[in-house]
């Protein structure tokens, strides 16, 4: 039995932005979620851990890595792709040694209960441009949306009705428009992560590359 991973669908139809790795470090940490970017080190040996929350799990480049477990069970080996989202429940005390090259995980641990209420709202994304934004995976704690807007493509007016944490996979260079139409350009790199709160916006994609991120919507 291998370490609880749940994959999200992958709609990564386009290769992505090779992602250079960063050390790890503790991007965001408040009452709804610690937000974490971890490093996995090539042939370093975990120290057996256990996790005692819900995670979401966005791999940033592609690895594998082989699990062991404290209670007998099987070791087991699971392979990563770039841009992969995982939901992970614990699992028990466990080690992972990373058996190819280094790769980052971005890692949210769900400090908030959640709710069984959808997210909804008039200008919801996934109803506005469901050719662009796509549903990756829900539950009563997260909404996860991945976006793949296309060179010089737009997103006409939508909402992200919650708190969210957006994980840039690509590079970005957007015009973007609130709803009382003040405009501003925002630029971020392949890799970078952001916090969010609610927000009615449009957007343009300036680039002549397409775009790709996973946002990920906190429910409480």
């Amino acid at each position: 039995m291998k370490i609880t991973l749940y994959p999200a669908l992958l709609l990564m139809g386009a290769a992505l932005t090779s992602i250079p790795t960063q050390p790890s470090a503790v991007l965001y940490d408040n009452d709804e979620v610690k937000v974490a970017r971890a490093l996995e080190k090539a042939q370093a040996q975990g120290k057996f851990h256990q996790h005692e929350m819900n995670r979401v799990m966005i791999y940033l480049q592609p690895g594998k890595q082989r699990f062991e477990y404290q209670d007998g069970r099987p070791a087991a080996v699971s392979t990563f792709k770039a841009g992969e989202v995982l939901w992970s429940p614990p699992t028990g005390m466990h080690a992972g040694t990373v058996l190819d090259h280094d790769f980052n995980i971005i890692e949210l641990e769900m400090k908030t209960p959640g709710t069984d209420k959808p997210i909804t709202s008039d200008h919801d994304p996934l109803k506005v441009d469901p050719a662009q934004c796509k549903l990756e995976l829900e539950n009563p704690q997260v909404r996860i949306v991945r976006a793949r807007i296309q060179p010089h493509a737009t997103v006409p007016l939508h909402t992200w009705a919650t708190d969210h944490v957006v994980v840039f996979l690509t590079d970005q260079k957007f015009e973007i428009k609130d709803s009382t139409g003040k405009t501003e350009t925002a630029e971020h790199k392949a890799g970078d992560v952001v916090w969010g709160t609610p927000v009615s916006i449009s957007e343009k994609n300036l680039s002549a590359q397409p775009f790709e991120a996973v946002i990920v919507e906190i429910k409480k």
